[in-house]
């Protein structure tokens, strides 16, 4: 049998529930188009029916291949699963949430065709219902990543279509923390843009917490960018110097503070001098002594007087 001419990945987690009208609308798509496909399907370890729902699938459509993974690996790891096993001249991503709408599967084909690049990247120009927290978590990444890797991921998705030199390419980086739509970039390869505006989900709610999309940021920007390590060395640096500043400064306070305290002791030996000059004491009492015969005797009246120093 030949290999088909398309090949279309879709990964899914927990969308048993929408699967079967989801890939309804995909055949279909395709069929219109006129390829030869086939469609590798992912099943992320599912806790729902997905798996189930995709051998039900398999039966009625024979273009299917799927794979289920043991456990929730994510997404980025189970596009590489499908990518691995895809067959065809080129391989269509698409999320299997029907946020990408399979209607635009044609238009992605005839742009492949008549312009002859590498790959047609689907850009959202409206990425659909989202809270806002969600659309300026998104710009603040997207900003920061252009700015540290010199690559605009603005509007991007993993909605794309990539020719075979592109995927052997791709599949040539064995990085384990994949960020597909910035490696995608990374390549290099001729691209055109087809816009699009993001569907809302036919059910339920995205799996997509802020945690995981935390991960995601921080695998994005480690892996196309070294300034957070290079900060890290600045910033060593700079508190370097402003430690050595600061303890210049402290050395010399404390030179200063014990400067200022011999000062005051050399300034009290002084005032102590003073203080005993002022009392008028004695400077020492003697209470009797034995003289040599040849010293005269004091005179009678001063014969009991205590002798004093002088």
């Amino acid at each position: 049998m030949p290999a088909p001419v398309i090949s279309v990945v879709i990964p899914f987690y927990a969308e048993g529930a929408t699967l079967a009208e989801f890939l309804s609308s995909v055949t279909t798509a395709l069929d219109k188009s006129g390829w030869s496909y086939e469609l590798v399907l992912i099943d992320d370890g599912s806790p729902d029916n997905t798996w189930t729902t995709i051998m039900g699938a398999a039966a009625r459509y024979p273009a299917i291949r799927a794979l289920r993974l043991s456990r929730n690996f994510g997404k980025e790891l189970a596009l590489c699963a499908g990518l691995e096993r895809a067959r065809g001249d080129a391989v269509i991503v698409m999320d299997g949430d029907g946020q990408h709408p399979p209607a635009l599967l044609p238009d992605v084909l005839h742009l492949w065709q008549t312009t002859g690049v590498d790959i047609v990247e689907a850009v959202k120009t409206k990425r659909g219902p989202e809270s806002l927290s969600g659309k300026l978590s998104a710009l603040l990444f997207y900003i920061i990543l252009n700015k540290l890797s010199g690559f605009d991921l603005k509007g991007a998705s993993d909605f794309k279509l990539m020719n075979r030199k592109a995927v052997n390419a791709w599949l040539e980086m064995h990085e384990r923390n994949v960020f597909f739509r910035g490696m995608t970039v990374w390549m290099g390869f001729t691209t055109v843009r087809l816009p699009f505006e993001v569907a809302p989900r036919s059910a339920g709610k995205s799996s997509w917490s802020y945690l995981k999309r935390l991960r995601l940021a921080v695998t994005g920007l480690t892996a196309f960018s070294s300034f957070p390590l290079q900060l890290v060395t600045l910033a060593g640096a700079v508190f370097f110097v402003f430690a050595v500043l600061l303890g210049a400064q402290i050395l010399l306070e404390l030179i200063i503070g014990s400067a200022l305290m011999i000062s005051l002791g050399i300034v009290g030996e002084y005032l102590a001098r003073i203080y005993e000059e002022v009392k008028g004491r004695p400077r020492y009492v003697v209470t009797e002594s034995i003289e040599s015969a040849n010293t005269q005797p004091l005179p009678a009246a001063d014969a009991t007087r205590p002798i004093t120093g002088p």
